[in-house]
């Protein structure tokens, strides 16, 4: 009896017990999250703060938390200014990256999924040959596709912003091994009704996969309208600049215009704050889904 007492009884943990630990653990994943959030978002208050402040305010030697009086006519200044079309800026962008997104992933979905989908002779040979572009430095084909444009007339316009950056080597790669893996019963089901490969890829492969081609369509789109390099040397008259061009302008060797500036970056900034929140589900879907498949 006596020791059937003494092997029933449970010991007693000494210290910090199991639900004591799981809730300082839970208390420093919450802080680190929140050192995270405080990191991430400092960047954007100093853009708001300095945009909404007078130059007086930007560069005084006493920081303070918020402007003494937010200048909410630095918006219709930096509008207003001759010197530097801002809304014609604005446009450009918008048209570089709506246009330049839809053709780049028209052109490198259909060159996907042929690579993928239609059986020819050459197709390895021609996949091979697409991905040894991705080891070609961009400043080595910088020039020709400089003279190139050129020759074509197309300095200081839209075509030249937009044509020589329709196609991507890489997002043909992520096509290609997207469409690998997909279902090729709907497909095969598809072709029974007479369809072809045009007629598959449209009206089943396509619907299928607007997840995938949302988050390319993401990071795309961020990507032209980052674009800063290729803009600066086709786009020679203010008519012709995009907005990362135009904000380069109000730095230069003799002023500065700081609160224009962090105005300006504070406009340019929005639309991609607002597609990365419409569209933020889709790109860890899509990057998964463009795993590598043999």
């Amino acid at each position: 009896m006596a020791v059937s007492e003494r092997t029933t009884g449970t010991p007693q943990p000494i210290g910090f017990t199991q639900s004591t630990l799981g809730r300082v653990g839970m208390v420093l994943r919450w802080i680190a999250l929140f050192i995270a959030v405080v990191l991430f978002l400092l960047p954007f208050y100093l853009i708001l703060r300095n945009a909404l402040s007078t130059e007086a305010d930007i560069t005084a030697p006493n920081w303070t938390l918020f402007p003494s009086h937010l200048q909410w006519s630095n918006i219709k200044e930096l509008f207003d200014d001759t010197q530097v079309p801002m809304a014609r800026a604005l446009y450009n962008s918008a048209v570089v990256g709506v246009l330049g997104t839809a053709g780049q992933l028209l052109l490198a979905s259909m060159a996907g999924y042929g690579l993928a989908r239609i059986p020819y002779r050459h197709a390895d040979k021609i996949f091979y040959a697409i991905v040894a572009t991705l080891m070609i430095p961009g400043a080595v084909t910088f020039i020709p596709s400089f003279i190139v444009v050129s020759s074509l007339g197309w300095v200081s316009s839209l075509r030249g912003l937009i044509i020589p950056t329709l196609f991507s080597g890489f997002a043909a790669f992520l096509f290609r091994q997207y469409f690998l893996g997909f279902p090729r019963e709907l497909e095969e089901a598809a072709r029974v009704d007479g369809a072809g490969y045009f007629g598959v890829f449209w009206r089943i492969v396509v619907p299928n996969s607007l997840p995938f081609f949302a988050a390319l369509a993401a990071i795309t789109f961020i990507g032209n309208w980052n674009s800063f390099l290729w803009p600066l040397v086709i786009g020679q008259d203010s008519s012709s600049w995009t907005i990362q061009v135009a904000m380069s302008t109000f730095i230069t060797a003799q002023t500065i215009n700081i609160h224009e500036l962090f105005m300006a970056v504070a406009v340019s900034i929005l639309p991609l704050v607002l597609i990365f929140a419409f569209l933020q589900r889709y790109l860890i879907q899509g990057v998964t889904q463009s795993g590598i498949k043999d």
